[in-house]
């Protein structure tokens, strides 16, 4: 784990079967009831117990139509009679608990009004709603920033290499495309991520042709073509994201012969190969020991490097 995300460790303390009380809660999270409570309802918006209370009801909906009794359903949500969880089922679904159809499980049909898109995701999780203007734009948003982040992550690694290691072939004979060569070193990879990005600009763009992609800069170098390629990169495809332009065809003069290529397979490409060889990278890079794999000390710095997960990418860079 990469830093504390606090909220979800109080959120932790709310549905923990063992904490029956707002008292029981706060000692979860190693504070007072006061604090505790202050803190999740200006952060969740919706004080602990009430969120408790209602997603204990939204997951003995779904019990329900799953097929267990009132009765189980009642004690799992915390109740001490049926009689109470029953009338607190009617009040907040408008019908019975014994009314509600077996089933009926799929997508949300059990979740209640909510002020923070928190509800109950089966098995025994949490489901929090976006903002509901996400897309598919949205993720490849995502995709692309995460791909330009890890590769200049590995190339300032990579600047703790002295030259003959940098360049050092460490997988004879790698080869991911026929028509680039074979890519065995840190030097051939990381140089090809970012040389990518500058041949299929250079298309794009209607620009002179950067040449072949080769591995002869030093990471010192690759960095600076790095910064100035990526802003260059990004902007791209926000470009054809706004206009929707991801079927438009790019006839490359730049290839002998011509070639037509679709923008959405020209960047599933760019993705596609720059995660294999980031990936390759970074195995390289463990191998030469500028990668552990013991973990970050709980609340201490990210490690950005160490996996290049774009979840935990995500979690430093959410707002």
């Amino acid at each position: 784990m990469i830093g504390r995300d606090r909220l979800r460790e109080l959120l932790d303390a709310v549905l923990d079967e063992e904490h029956g009380s707002l008292a029981d809660m706060a000692h979860g999270a190693y504070s007072s009831p006061f604090h505790f409570s202050r803190r999740l309802t200006r952060d969740a918006g919706e004080p602990p117990v009430a969120m408790r209370r209602r997603v204990a009801l939204e997951r003995a909906a779904w019990q329900l139509a799953r097929g267990t009794t009132v009765t189980d359903a009642a004690f799992a949500a915390g109740y001490g009679s049926v009689e109470g969880f029953a009338r607190a089922f009617a009040r907040a679904y408008g019908h019975l608990p014994s009314a509600v159809p077996t089933g009926s499980t799929t997508g949300s049909a059990h979740w209640l009004p909510a002020p923070n898109g928190i509800h109950f995701h089966a098995p025994d999780g949490l489901w929090v709603e976006g903002s509901g203007s996400d897309s598919a734009g949205e993720v490849t948003a995502l995709m692309v920033h995460h791909d330009v982040d890890d590769v200049r992550a590995l190339v300032e690694l990579a600047k703790g290499l002295d030259p003959d290691e940098w360049a050092r072939e460490r997988l004879p004979g790698l080869t991911l495309l026929y028509w680039a060569g074979p890519e065995g070193s840190i030097a051939a990879l990381l140089n090809r991520c970012v040389g990518t990005y500058e041949i299929w600009l250079a298309s794009i763009e209607g620009a002179d042709h950067p040449g072949r992609l080769v591995e002869d800069a030093d990471p010192v170098a690759l960095a600076s073509r790095l910064e100035s390629v990526a802003p260059r990169w990004l902007a791209f495809v926000r470009d054809v994201e706004r206009r929707r332009a991801w079927g438009d065809r790019l006839v490359d003069a730049l290839c002998v012969p011509p070639e037509s290529f679709v923008l959405g397979s020209v960047l599933a490409h760019v993705l596609t190969y720059s995660a294999q060889r980031r990936g390759l990278a970074r195995s390289l890079l463990r191998q030469a020991g500028l990668i552990t794999d013991e973990p970050a000390r709980p609340g201490g710095p990210p490690n950005p490097v160490r996996d290049g997960d774009p979840i935990e990418w995500l979690r430093r860079h959410a707002p």
